[in-house]
């Protein structure tokens, strides 16, 4: 196995007191032991209600249980090392390891496993602390996951440089939750492209939908984490909280700027695409797709995605309101989007 999984990583040392869950054993051949329970795991990350009847009020007690308990109850024990890469076709396997995503999707589950787990470690609320953790152990399974398929492949990525410990956890934590929410959103609709297409094996789509699964579920713990800790915050601390918000923001508008910048430098770049979700959908689509029909796309896959679980949680809602809007700007007399 390539040193890109091999590491030495450990959530247990990085928040006392987390224990990781336990993973299925695996059975002769490396498939999961009990197929049936590995169903159900699946179909059970998809859908979760709270018992407790009643609101579930941002920053109450019954919003951060219900919150962390939705991210215990619907974790899934899947192991990387046991999923089935399928043997793909010259031209299919060209047209993967071209992809421009390999060595910064890697290396983003890096920072993201280690930024959350720095995060994690520094609140006091245990139940809270615990799903945030379990979270940052999810993001490096996610990481073993490229690893692995990377080696499959044989897709060559460049050295990994070892991520930092953040000097600011919470500005880290949220620089990643909130690029999470822009990502994911994207990545639903390529995704879901992607498999219309035909492009790409349905086994190999199969390999990777639970992943795209525990994507939906970590922006949905994100977006209640800041829904709990901004109801909590006095007045001042909450002013200096949604100050640091629009920062991460800005942050991350330049970043996907500057990212696009380099990747429209030309055909002899070789810049890896972090704004891929943006960029990629001639490259898993046969035909390629217009602006709209991609945002409309995203937009449904993202409402399918999420419907499954409670609706008094919270949702991310920037970008399905920046969407909507965009799409309704589409549809104005004179508007040439394709």
């Amino acid at each position: 196995m390539e040193p890109h999984t091999l590491d030495t990583f450990d959530v247990e040392q990085l928040v006392p007191g987390f224990r990781p869950p336990p993973r299925p054993a695996a059975a002769p051949g490396g498939a999961a032991a009990d197929p049936v329970a590995v169903a159900a795991a699946d179909k059970a990350m998809r859908r979760w209600r709270s018992p407790v009847p009643g609101p579930l009020v941002p920053g109450s007690d019954a919003h951060r249980e219900a919150s962390c308990r939705m991210f215990r109850d619907t974790f899934n024990p899947y192991r990387p090392a046991a999923l089935d890469w399928p043997v793909l076709a010259p031209a299919v396997r060209e047209r993967i390891v071209s992809l421009p995503i390999w060595n910064i999707a890697v290396q983003t589950e890096g920072k993201a496993r280690l930024r959350m787990a720095a995060y994690a470690a520094t609140l006091p609320d245990p139940d809270m602390r615990d799903a945030l953790a379990l979270n940052a152990w999810e993001e490096h399974r996610h990481k073993e996951v490229l690893a692995r398929m990377v080696a499959a492949y044989g897709i060559a990525l460049a050295p990994e440089p070892p991520p930092a410990m953040p000097s600011d956890p919470e500005w880290a934590y949220l620089v990643t939750g909130y690029s999470e929410c822009i990502d994911s959103f994207f990545a639903f609709g390529l995704f879901e492209l992607a498999r219309r297409s035909g492009l790409f094996p349905q086994a190999l789509v199969d390999t990777f939908e639970p992943v795209m699964q525990e994507e939906c579920r970590h922006i949905l713990l994100f977006a209640n984490w800041a829904g709990w800790h901004r109801a909590r915050l006095s007045p001042w601390r909450r002013l200096r909280f949604e100050c640091k918000v629009a920062r991460v923001w800005a942050f991350l508008a330049w970043e996907r700027i500057g990212l696009a910048r380099a990747v429209d430098a030309g055909p002899a770049s070789t810049a890896q695409d972090n704004n891929f979700t943006l960029n990629g959908a001639q490259s898993v689509s046969g035909d390629g797709v217009g602006l709209r029909a991609l945002l409309a796309l995203c937009l449904a896959e993202n409402e399918r995605r999420f419907a499954g679980y409670d609706a008094r949680l919270l949702r991310p809602l920037t970008m399905p309101r920046l969407v909507r809007c965009a799409l309704r700007v589409m549809r104005l007399p004179g508007c040439r989007a394709a």
